[in-house]
């Protein structure tokens, strides 16, 4: 039982579809949580945007949320951090002013400049990623890329919103091209034609995570109904906060964080795969190990989206109960998870998702389990990039809103034939957050022992043999239809472009 002297830390989690709040003690217990969603618009095919003012407000009614439900009083909260998705590209004036809608990280409109970047440096660099995009918004939008004051990340301006200082954060700075041992790449800003951007990141300070970054200004606080002055600890990026929150914090382990997107992440004490353009280490999240990850684009929205336009009136557990009684293999369904392109291994912006093989018997059953399973053969094909490069992937870790899910987890066990354990505390970001808390506050003198005393673990899933058996003949063809489709599949994707612009 918690002691009326004990820490409450608050861990908040802005993710892609809304906010996180999760209030923890010192042992990692979760006392408390609330969630508030908010929207993405798509107004083009590829892109992706957001409102930063939403996760503001979205924030607000969060937190109230998280202290009502725990019944929780607002003084009593020892510490907060944040973190969020990354290369979500905040265009701004110092003040925090808004000139541009957030261009999230699922957004892949800078195809063109990372293309360039790759032809004229040989380096690959997602179209995801900070500085293509800052170059398309360069060429497409000069006047406002001219007048922004401040380019920066969804957690930089969250940040800037708690504190009323800017600063820079080492764990989401590594995918603008930044080490915190060499500072930024500059070559890849030259090739661009935007070295000028680097001088409107806020580097005068640089925090690694669980550093303090700050203390609750005097207008935060009273906005959102905490204390003035609670201490602030540096987070970072959602997928990398929440490696700690499932357990991950030596070599030799491997998790997955599930979400919108997956993304698969091991620690290693050498760069184990390519870093395709983005700076992995070292010490970008804990000192002396490089962070090694592999992802998919689409996961769990493509779930959300198929819910949304087609069974509105279901929860997600009574479509599990409908799935769950459909044969492997989606009775002759099989799911392309790329709807919005593909990260790894393809790094394939223009390619598209499908469904193949349906016919006028399919169910809305069939096509829900055909997601689930197509997900997961992604998430393989992500897994076989550690497998090719020396990693004996036998247990994966794995948290977020899949892991919800008993028959999705067992369908990754199946296809994987890997253990899959999912940590008692699923929502492992905001978890992670709480551990950056802890080592702020010199309850753990690391982030590596703080994971060791506050995540447990609550259940796991076996492979059945022969379900995967059955998955393999299947996986194979999913394997060869990118490369059986890549050129048909680019040339429908230019032929659209061409329609767009006639």
């Amino acid at each position: 039982m918690r002691s009326m002297n004990d820490p409450i830390l608050m861990g908040i989690d802005g993710g892609t579809g809304g906010i996180r709040v999760g209030l923890y003690d010192k042992q990692g217990n979760c006392l408390s949580f609330a969630i508030e969603e908010y929207k993405t618009d798509f107004p083009k095919p590829g892109w992706a945007q957001q409102n930063p003012e939403d996760w503001w407000c979205t924030l607000k009614t969060a937190i109230s949320k998280a202290l009502e439900k725990g019944k929780i009083k607002a003084e009593d909260i020892s510490a907060l951090a944040c973190d969020t998705t990354c290369t979500s590209v905040v265009v701004c004036k110092k003040d925090g002013t808004l000139l541009y809608p957030c261009i999230i990280w699922m957004d892949v409109r800078a195809g063109k400049e990372a293309d360039k970047l790759l032809e004229k440096s040989g380096e690959f660099y997602s179209p995801e990623w900070m500085p293509p995009k800052l170059a398309w918004l360069k060429r497409n939008e000069r006047k406002i890329y001219d007048e922004a004051e401040v380019f920066c990340e969804y957690q930089d301006w969250l940040t800037y919103k708690l504190t009323g200082e800017w600063c820079m954060n080492n764990n989401t700075a590594c995918n603008w091209g930044y080490s915190i041992k060499t500072g930024f790449s500059e070559r890849i800003y030259e090739i661009l034609d935007i070295k000028e951007a680097l001088v409107k990141f806020p580097k005068d300070k640089v925090y690694r995570v669980g550093d303090r970054i700050g203390s609750l200004s005097e207008s935060a606080a009273d906005y959102l109904g905490l204390p003035a002055g609670l201490p602030i600890a540096q987070g970072g990026i959602d997928s990398s906060i929440g490696l700690l929150g499932i357990g991950v914090n030596r070599s030799g382990r491997i998790g997955m964080i599930t979400g919108s997107s997956n993304l698969a992440m091991a620690l290693n004490e050498r760069p184990l795969l390519n870093p395709t353009g983005s700076n992995n280490g070292p010490d970008n999240l804990i000192e002396g190990y490089y962070t090694d990850y592999v992802a998919q684009s689409a996961s769990g929205s493509i779930l959300s989206w198929f819910k949304k336009e087609f069974c509105p009136d279901k929860s997600y557990k009574e479509m599990d109960d409908l799935a769950k009684d459909v044969p492997i293999g989606s009775n002759g369904l099989l799911l392309l998870d790329y709807f919005q392109g593909n990260k790894h291994p393809y790094h394939d912006s223009k390619v598209k998702g499908m469904f193949y093989g349906l016919s006028l018997a399919h169910t809305k059953a069939d096509m829900y389990r055909a997601i689930l399973e197509g997900v997961a053969f992604g998430s393989e094909r992500i897994l076989d990039t550690f497998r090719e490069n020396g990693v004996d992937v036998k247990e994966m870790n794995i948290a977020g809103g899949s892991a919800r899910s008993p028959l999705w987890m067992q369908i990754h066990a199946d296809v994987s034939n890997i253990v899959i354990n999912v940590p008692k505390d699923i929502n492992a970001p905001n978890l992670g957050c709480a551990i950056a808390c802890a080592v702020m506050l010199g309850i753990y003198p690391s982030l590596k022992e703080a994971v060791d005393q506050m995540v447990r673990y609550e259940r796991s899933y076996y492979p059945n043999p022969e379900n995967h058996l059955k998955y393999q003949r299947i996986y194979e063809l999913y394997k060869s239809f990118y490369p059986e489709t890549k050129e048909w599949m680019h040339r429908f994707a230019d032929a659209f472009e061409e329609n767009e612009k006639s």
